[in-house]
């Protein structure tokens, strides 16, 4: 193709937001990038081209200029513009509506692609594949969300504005394990609510628990060695341990937590065990005593990590909140993780790890290698919202309100859905464990309650795709209810019960 036809070959858009001159300068780009202008090759004079084009001179001008500021075109007043004649050489390729079958002189027989991911990266791109994020519009019974109608949002905005008018926070980089103050705070405070035994210098504060388990599992698994995973289970726990290339164990729960005497029995030499043992997701059991003694000895003994995942303990309705199996170890073996999200807001994005001594300075460098550290600004507003008194009131209004909200769910679960849907335990946390009892399938209950705009997640959903029968779940459904009032919650209730009734189906209207 002749350069002037290669450039003049569809007309520039004059009613496009981009400007006259930088779609020719996209277009001459990319006809260098792509070999159709060989290095060498000269170009039209702007006076000339601008005639063919019907722009002004100027427009050409600038591109040009673009161009030759970039590397791509040489020349000069007399002597002509050329594209760069040391560019290297590239193979033309296929134009845009070219006959798909028609050989390119100089083009390569097989399609030259990127390098492909390495089996680190594809892990790494694909293991979060099946973990279901929260989006769209907040409905009943959105599982595991705080209630943010109850969060004191005009008190944070006032502490940030605070931070931001006197200015004394250091705005270069901070320390890789966190704001001082907010560890102070946070290790006086899971010392008095969760037993917690430990120092502010054990406090690591991480971009949230997700990346907490990120570090722990790139720091401290080879590739090949065994964890021990709760099934069913979080399933955005396992994908951190997939991506380190760590064997997945999957453990069976029952009414006791995790069943040691099986993990230890069918994977004797695990290298580490994540465990939630205040609160599984999603069966909602609490570990007993006997279990977590054993998990300590069998750690202990076989010189494993325990990672322990506290992610809402705080709220427990039928007592104070269970110690934590942190302040019954006595080897060093258990790494203590936590997160703001529940407690707090989940776009706060702050966790924490409270690593055992051994642990503290690996465990900090790592976090630095990662992301230098994790914001400031956020860790010192919520240094000042404990310190304040702001934090305590908070987690004991939600606790209010959270057992009202759990009050109404279990009252409509009995009225309306007793035939149907029976209760796990529900002493603690954010949602509800059901299990069917009726006479739909999970699969067919669960589509009919999506398809009436009820959002919840399948007991299904939490099990291990390598799990076996040992670690299936029963057929049931996690229901959220501390994101909504009690009037949203009866209004879901009503929703479902009438989606559930074989005999109404699909017939049931939106719960909002």
């Amino acid at each position: 193709m002749h350069i002037d036809d290669l450039i003049t070959a569809a007309p520039l858009e004059r009613t496009a937001a981009t400007p006259l001159f930088r779609q020719l300068y996209a277009r001459l780009k990319d006809a260098i990038l792509h070999g159709r202008l060989a290095p060498g090759t000269r170009l039209p004079a702007t006076r000339a081209l601008a005639q063919q084009l019907k722009v002004s001179r100027q427009t050409v001008l600038a591109a040009y200029m673009q161009l030759t500021a970039e590397g791509y075109l040489r020349g000069g007043v007399g002597q002509g513009t050329f594209v760069d004649a040391s560019l290297p050489s590239a193979r033309p390729t296929q134009r845009p509506g070219a006959n798909p079958g028609a050989i390119v002189p100089g083009a390569p027989d097989t399609q030259v692609g990127p390098r492909p991911l390495p089996p680190r990266g594809l892990a790494m791109a694909s293991s979060m594949a099946r973990v279901r994020h929260h989006s769209g519009t907040l409905r009943a019974f959105r599982p595991s969300m705080p209630g943010l109608d109850l969060f004191p949002f005009e008190v944070w905005r006032k502490l940030e504005a605070h931070h931001w008018r006197r200015r004394e926070l250091p705005l270069g980089y901070g320390a890789a394990a966190g704001h001082r103050p907010l560890r102070e705070l946070l290790c006086a405070y899971l010392n008095a609510s969760r037993g917690v035994r430990c120092t502010p210098e054990q406090i690591i504060v991480t971009t949230g628990s997700q990346q907490a388990l990120y570090l722990l599992a790139q720091l401290l698994l080879a590739p090949g060695e065994g964890v021990w995973l709760e099934s069913p289970g979080y399933q955005g726990a396992a994908a951190p341990f997939m991506v380190a290339g760590a064997r997945m164990c999957l453990v069976p729960v029952d009414a006791e937590g995790m069943d040691v005497a099986y993990a230890a029995t069918h994977y004797p030499d695990a290298a580490m065990v994540f465990a939630t043992p205040s609160h599984q997701l999603p069966l909602g059991v609490t570990m007993s005593l006997g279990r977590r003694l054993a998990l300590l000895r069998w750690a202990e003994a076989n010189r494993a990590w325990i990672v322990e995942d506290d992610y809402d303990s705080e709220y427990r309705y039928t007592g104070p909140p269970l110690a934590s199996l942190q302040s019954l170890d006595r080897a060093g073996c258990v790494i203590y993780v936590g997160t703001l999200s529940k407690v707090l807001f989940p776009g706060l994005r702050l966790g924490y790890v409270v690593a055992p001594p051994a642990l503290v300075e690996p465990l900090t460098q790592a976090k630095a290698v990662v992301d230098r550290h994790s914001p400031v600004m956020p860790q010192a507003v919520l240094a000042d919202f404990i310190r304040q008194g702001h934090f305590a009131r908070h987690i004991r209004r939600t606790r209010d309100a959270y057992a009202e909200r759990r009050g109404a769910m279990l009252g409509a679960l009995k009225s309306r859905l007793g035939g149907m849907l029976a209760c796990g335990p529900a002493d603690t946390g954010l949602d509800v464990c059901v299990r069917i009892t009726g006479p739909l399938g999970e699969a067919d209950a669960v589509a009919r309650a999506m398809a009436a705009g009820v959002d919840l997640r399948p007991l299904s959903y939490y099990v291990h795709p390598e799990a076996g029968p040992a670690c299936a779940a029963p057929p049931g459904m996690l229901l959220g209810f501390s994101a909504f009032t009690p009037v949203e919650i009866r209004a879901g209730m009503a929703c479902l019960e009438q989606v559930l009734t074989p005999e109404t189906g699909l017939r049931g209207a939106s719960p909002r």
